[in-house]
């Protein structure tokens, strides 16, 4: 009993102490304490908000299962750069790194094998007619999932495939993300000029892109791994998830995409455009686009066949 009284006595001193280095009273704060009602769940995660933030905008029930899934898919976006934002201030830390790398792999498997929702969870019928009232609306506007590229590896990287050679690092951000990969698969098919969904999205999120990739020069994931002293970017460990957070983003991912849309548009003998205008048979397989994040972890031999299994 005795020690519980010291640690009491003990834990007011440190709490007078925190609210006089603030300039306010230690009282006034514990009768405000006693007035508090207790936390409940519901409202600690704002549950009944957050059911109310799925509307519809058909009568189709599928549609809902539509929105959620999105929605479940940029909250594990959050939680994919909620890690990557930590990983800068502590660039020395391998273990760190590693912890870090366990939780991204960890998110995209769920995303990953959790996207079979979107293959098989909709009936075909309901989702061909409820998506013609999305118009222009695509997943290709996450701009979440952009961030996370952009933290992940410099943006030499995400370049349309047939500009990287010719850089050697010397292109200016602006540059980089005007021809960055993404922009060629929201062009239209016949003209290849930008379709109204790229324009929004540039308009919306373009400045902010731009202030992030100036931000994560030279701290991107790749970068950090990079800065480590060789013993620690010899460690096998480190080096597979590395190569795992790569392949999970680079090649499954995209590739559930591809199967969703080969289930949902493909047709013959011309396939169902998308919603955004993008062009979904030459956008979404990851061997058209050979997005690789940590390209010096792979072979030679690896790096020709990716995305191609």
């Amino acid at each position: 009993m005795k020690t519980n009284e010291n640690e009491l006595q003990a834990n007011l001193r440190l709490l007078q102490e925190k609210y006089q280095a603030s300039g306010q009273d230690m009282n006034s704060y514990l009768q405000g304490l006693m007035q508090s009602n207790y936390l409940t769940y519901w409202d600690y995660i704002n549950l009944d908000t957050l059911l109310t933030l799925q509307q519809p905008k058909t009568s189709f029930p599928d549609e809902k299962i539509f929105i959620l899934y999105h929605q479940i898919t940029e909250l594990y976006f959050k939680l994919c750069l909620n890690e990557l934002e930590q990983v800068p201030g502590r660039s020395s830390d391998a273990g760190f790194l590693l912890s870090r790398l366990k939780r991204l792999t960890a998110y995209f498997s769920a995303l990953t094998h959790s996207f079979q929702i979107m293959v098989d969870g909709m009936e075909p019928e309901q989702f061909l007619q409820f998506r013609m009232a999305l118009l222009p609306a695509s997943g290709f506007q996450s701009a979440q999932y952009r961030m996370i590229e952009i933290w992940s590896t410099p943006l030499e990287n995400l370049l349309q495939f047939e500009l990287r050679a010719s850089l050697a690092g010397n292109a200016e951000t602006g540059y980089l993300l005007e021809n960055i990969y993404w922009g060629r698969g929201a062009a239209e098919l016949s003209t290849g000029q930008k379709t109204l969904t790229l324009r929004q999205f540039e308009e919306k999120y373009g400045q902010r892109f731009f202030q992030l990739a100036e931000e994560v020069k030279g701290k991107t994931l790749y970068e950090v791994y990079q800065g480590l002293p060789e013993e620690a970017r010899n460690r096998s460990d480190l080096r597979e998830a590395l190569r795992t957070f790569d392949r999970l983003v680079n090649i499954e991912w995209p590739l559930m995409h591809y199967k969703s849309a080969v289930r949902y548009l493909k047709r013959d003998p011309e396939d169902i455009a998308a919603t955004g205008g993008t062009n979904w048979q030459k956008y979404l397989p990851p061997k058209n686009q050979f997005r690789i994040f940590f390209p010096e972890l792979w072979t030679e031999q690896e790096r020709a066949e990716w995305g191609r299994h």
